[in-house]
């Protein structure tokens, strides 16, 4: 995999007109190429992104969708020092009142932690920097119960791997429309096996459309834009709680075979305030048997 080093101008005016787009229209794809330039100047090493690719061989049981495989982790973004850590393992909830509706909607799951496969790795270290740059002092509208005094923000990250078989089919986002409870949600290609080139396609919703509707059955005239995880590393940001998103399914190219998608979400939001459905499970303590600590960028990027 050879890819040019940008220098530091480069990377000021390529994430400066990122971000200039991700304010304009509160939505950014970053195709493969970009992602793999910038996170190489952000510190990802070659074999840190050949390891990327082969992380999700790792993954475990879904604790509630058949069709997934996953890992989770909890890190802490502190613009106050710069730095991002691990923290320790908690529940994870989404609600209906966070515009998430599914059967498991305000049940707390359990999933297994990310390892350091994952956490020590360059390229995955350079998108948690990425992401630092891009969400630091974008304006959102705020959610409910979110503390935003606070420069802290808690990332949580998951490794996920949809599995379409002939017995079962793959749902990126069995939802339907639906946000994720946060301010700031990006995904990451990781890699696919077998999968058709109509799947998984994301179509981000304007706030009027209906949640839990199905990504087929939505109203055309809400859709703001559309884009599709087909190249390693291709990456969407999306103002969360100013758009909802929808995806269709992961669909097999060879029918006899199994297909595969492979990606990384990063929800990040405030930390939550009493009140909130996870308010319980929102620690700031760093995570003793999984330690991990990088310094962030500190560039002044306004886009």
């Amino acid at each position: 995999m050879k890819n040019k080093i940008c220098t530091a101008s480069d990377i000021i005016h390529k994430i400066a007109q990122i971000k200039r787009q991700y304010i304009n229209d509160r939505m950014v794809f970053i195709q493969s190429e970009n992602m793999i330039d910038l996170l190489v100047t952000l510190g990802a090493t070659e074999t840190g992104l050949l390891g990327l690719q082969r992380v999700s061989d790792q993954l475990a049981k879904d604790p509630t969708l058949s069709f997934r495989e996953s890992r989770s982790g909890r890190f802490c973004i502190d613009f106050d020092r710069f730095r991002a850590c691990r923290l320790d393992s908690q529940p994870f909830v989404l609600s209906v009142e966070e515009d998430f509706v599914r059967h498991d909607s305000g049940k707390a799951r359990r999933f297994e932690e990310v390892g350091n496969d994952l956490q020590l790795n360059s390229a995955f270290q350079a998108l948690l920097a990425f992401k630092s740059l891009m969400v630091r002092d974008v304006e959102i509208t705020h959610r409910p119960k979110l503390d935003y005094s606070t420069n802290n923000w808690i990332c949580t990250v998951f490794n996920l791997r949809t599995i379409t078989t002939r017995h079962l089919r793959g749902e990126p986002a069995l939802e339907g429309v639906h946000s994720d409870g946060v301010d700031h949600t990006m995904t990451t290609f990781l890699g696919s096996d077998n999968m058709a080139n109509d799947s998984a396609i994301t179509s981000v919703h304007d706030m009027r459309e209906k949640n839990a509707i199905s990504w087929d059955r939505t109203d055309p005239g809400l859709i703001l834009g559309q884009s599709q995880h087909r190249s390693f590393l291709d990456t969407l940001l999306v103002v969360d709680h100013e758009r909802k998103h929808s995806l269709s399914p992961v669909i097999a190219e060879d029918k006899t075979r199994r297909s595969t998608r492979d990606m990384l979400i990063f929800f990040t939001r405030k930390p939550v305030m009493p009140g909130h459905v996870s308010h319980p499970y929102d620690s700031l303590t760093e995570h003793t048997g999984l330690p991990m600590s990088i310094d962030l960028p500190t560039l002044a990027i306004t886009g």
